[in-house]
């Protein structure tokens, strides 16, 4: 698995870090973010699907 760096204001992380932990959805800030990307990546999807922009393996 790739590891990446990335610059998170303050408040956005303070957010993050009310749902991780023990008392959280999320395990740690990792899990957390690969669930935020994954989830917008199928938004955008599902737009693109919407507006027939997806590409398809013909």
């Amino acid at each position: 698995m790739a590891k990446i760096s990335v610059e998170i204001p303050d408040e956005l992380l303070a957010d993050l870090d009310d749902h991780v932990g023990d008392d959280g959805k999320f395990v740690n800030r990792s899990d957390a973010i690969r669930a935020s990307v994954r989830k917008t990546l199928d938004l955008l999807d599902e737009i693109d699907a919407r507006h027939d922009r997806l590409e398809t393996d013909e």
